[in-house]
């Protein structure tokens, strides 16, 4: 039986080492027959890396466009706000009033023309 020194074992990582740089370590290893079932299996790899940064590039997307709406719909409601405040009768008199117009609110019902 032999035994195994230190050596043999700097050795052997040294010879798959050189291989791996080579090319020639599945063939050393007598796996060229399942060439293509590795390169597939590296193929799908590949894909499943693309596809999740592409969903995180997505997510992170709708992250800040979630963040946007948000704002948008927080300046809406002030305008919003602003808009049924200036509407009120009052404050529509109030403005006119302070524009000069002698325009003011109706004291009798519109008058119906009939034809």
């Amino acid at each position: 039986m032999k035994t195994w020194k230190l050596a043999d074992i700097g050795l052997f990582f040294k010879n798959s080492f050189t291989a791996v740089l080579k090319g020639e370590f599945l063939l050393r290893l007598n796996i060229g027959r399942y060439f293509i079932h590795i390169a597939y299996t590296f193929l799908l790899f590949g894909l499943v890396i693309w596809f999740s940064l592409m969903i995180e590039t997505t997510m992170s997307k709708v992250e800040k466009n979630k963040a946007v709406l948000k704002e948008l719909e927080i300046v809406h409601s002030q305008k919003v706000f602003e808009v049924v405040n200036i509407s009120r009768r009052s404050s529509v008199e109030q403005m006119l009033g302070e524009m000069g117009s002698k325009v003011k609110e109706a004291e009798q019902p519109a008058i119906i023309v009939k034809k």
